[in-house]
């Protein structure tokens, strides 16, 4: 029986520091990031600093998963004005989400605030949509450049830079959205909705899911 449970305590204690390393292996800063001032968002082990739907999201082995039938609208404790944002996802068929930018707590963001595109727009169920519906758009405002996401199933990074009224996305390296939003919501959006949020100059960062499984990992900011 000691033996046992001598056995059963090594298992647990191994199992332990692997999802220990595993969340410090997806919570991570480069010495260079550091250097620049980049902080972690999520530190790959439980919703700390986040508010909203913390219900709707699940921390599994140092991954940030949008629970499929649930997720929500997921914030950050505190307002962002200007920043970079980095981080990487990986979808499942079929799955869309997105991020908030200076958004407010109550609302739709996409209107509120803004958001970016989180999409598996490669799935049939999109063959409709419109270009500012794709990956990577700041939704009904500006059209993201397409076909640089990877295969659904493995890790994208995207990089999301709000300066002011201009936004700058890059998806795996790839510059895919390159625009002042005011400009191009003149004299009227894309998709034809009042998009008060432009005239925000701060508020949250957030996770906007839409009831599909999705995973996000090494969330990090600068402000600037």
């Amino acid at each position: 029986m000691k033996k046992h449970s001598i056995w059963a305590g090594g298992l647990c204690l191994m199992l332990l520091l692997a999802s220990s390393a595993a969340a410090e292996k997806t919570a991570t800063l480069s010495a260079e990031e550091k250097a620049d001032g980049f902080v972690l968002l999520f530190n790959g082990k439980n919703l700390d600093g986040w508010q909203g739907s913390t219900s709707g999201y699940a921390v599994e082995d140092g991954v940030l998963r949008c629970i499929a039938k649930t997720g929500g609208k997921l914030f950050t404790e505190k307002e962002y004005a200007d920043f970079t944002l980095r981080f990487e996802f990986k979808l499942t068929p079929g799955a869309n989400n997105g991020v908030g930018l200076r958004a407010p707590l109550e609302g739709d963001p996409a209107f509120t605030g803004m958001e970016i595109q989180i999409l598996d727009d490669t799935s049939d169920m999109y063959k409709n949509i419109k270009p500012y519906q794709r990956h990577g758009s700041v939704y009904g405002i500006v059209p993201a450049k397409p076909g640089h996401q990877k295969p659904v199933g493995e890790w994208n990074e995207q990089e999301i830079t709000c300066r002011g009224n201009h936004v700058t996305i890059k998806l795996n390296g790839v510059t895919i959205v390159d625009a002042d939003v005011k400009e191009a919501a003149t004299p009227k959006p894309l998709d034809g909705r009042e998009h008060p949020g432009l005239n925000r100059s701060k508020g949250f960062i957030g996770f906007l899911g839409h009831g599909h499984d999705v995973y996000f990992r090494n969330v990090r900011v600068k402000e600037l």
